[in-house]
């Protein structure tokens, strides 16, 4: 079977125009279950992983040929950061050779694009050197806290693991990754009438302006170290020292030692004024990876199979986290293996047609060669 632009779009378009929000359990679960009877249709073994603490199902196909040796494992998901009814301000729509819709880049079109390469083996019935696992979760846009483990278990098993996330910066892969830590940040001080007796009170809302700018000087460029107070609570009225606040806080972290050396730093963190207490929680979400000498030998083999596609494959190392991030210390991985484009979680989401093809094949090589 050839890809073609039109069967691999006519694929992708009905998952765009099913909106699956993290936080919409049964829209997702309601998707999964499309995938799972098409999966099921053309021969591949389907298991539902039901639903937990407000997430929706995860479906996992694994190859009916191979059984549990050690094989290839690929890792998407369906959720998207998109709120429902975003398919009525962005409606799925193709021009100038570019797609456009909610989730479309980030990252059901690259979903897609896996999931059609492993129906050719099944509909074929050609099994491939090693056994084929595919997850599709429910919950990476919020960090997976439902599917890591299972990612953990199912990577510890595996030879090979590929992400579907997008490309980036004009059809790279990715090869090493940021790790990613999250942080809430609560101050509690005492409430007083900010009139009559402000001198009494001791202002959560101040302290945690301390606090922020320490954490924003943590950020170092050079370092590859980014620190983001996300969004911050507090108070209740104009006329109160405010008693509480709180702040969200993301990290960006290059390598082991950084994020270890990081860590301690924000749990050093101590109140800068008298009678106010502080409480973080959070730590680690995704560690971070760099571009071991297996994965260096993996990408290496992928830019080969490129080439006789026809295009030169190029990797770089991102910011941002992924479920690779999870499996790197135990199996390569390559990233972005996903479709061009730009403006993932923003409202011009799209992705280049004339990417879908080249991609597309470069998985299925991929899935055929890797042994």
């Amino acid at each position: 079977m050839k890809f073609t632009t039109e069967t691999l779009l006519a694929g992708i378009r009905p998952w765009v125009e099913h909106e699956t929000p993290t936080d919409a359990p049964e829209a997702i679960s309601a998707l999964m279950a499309k995938v799972a009877a098409e999966a099921g249709e053309a021969g591949a073994r389907t298991e539902i992983i039901p639903g937990r603490d407000g997430m929706g199902d995860h479906l996992l196909l694994r190859s009916p040929w191979g059984g549990d040796a050690p094989g290839i494992l690929v890792l998407s998901h369906l959720d998207t950061v998109h709120p429902m009814g975003m398919l009525a301000r962005m409606p799925f729509r193709v021009q100038d050779r570019i797609a456009h819709g909610p989730g479309i880049y980030d990252m059901k079109a690259g979903a897609r694009l896996a999931f059609e390469a492993f129906l050719t083996f099944l509909r074929a019935n050609t099994p491939t050197p090693l056994p084929i696992t595919y997850l599709f979760n429910s919950d990476e846009e919020v960090g997976s806290p439902t599917s890591k483990d299972l990612i953990r278990e199912l990577g510890g098993r595996a030879k090979y693991v590929l992400v579907t996330e997008p490309a980036r910066e004009g059809g790279k892969i990715v090869t090493a990754r940021k790790g990613a830590a999250r942080f809430d940040l609560m101050m509690k001080g005492r409430a007083a009438h900010s009139g009559s007796r402000h001198q009494d009170g001791r202002s959560a809302i101040g302290e945690l302006a301390h606090q922020i700018i320490a954490l924003h000087g943590m950020t170092d460029y050079e370092r590859g170290i980014t620190v983001n107070v996300g969004t911050i609570t507090g108070g209740t009225r104009a006329n109160v020292v405010a008693e509480e606040a709180r702040a969200a806080i993301d990290m960006r972290l290059p390598t082991p030692a950084i994020a270890a050396e990081m860590l301690a730093k924000v749990r050093a963190l101590a109140p800068h004024g008298p009678d106010v207490t502080m409480t973080i929680t959070g730590g680690l979400n995704r560690p971070p990876y760099e571009k071991t000498p297996e994965i260096a030998a993996l990408f290496d083999h992928a830019r080969k199979l490129a080439a006789e596609i026809g295009f030169d494959l190029q990797d770089l190392k991102t910011g941002g986290g992924s479920d690779g991030n999870f499996c790197a210390d135990l199996a390569p991985v390559l990233d972005g293996l996903g479709a061009d484009g730009k403006g993932g979680h923003t409202d011009f989401e799209q992705i280049y047609l004339d990417s879908l093809v080249p991609r597309a094949e470069l998985l299925r090589r991929l899935m055929e060669t890797l042994s």
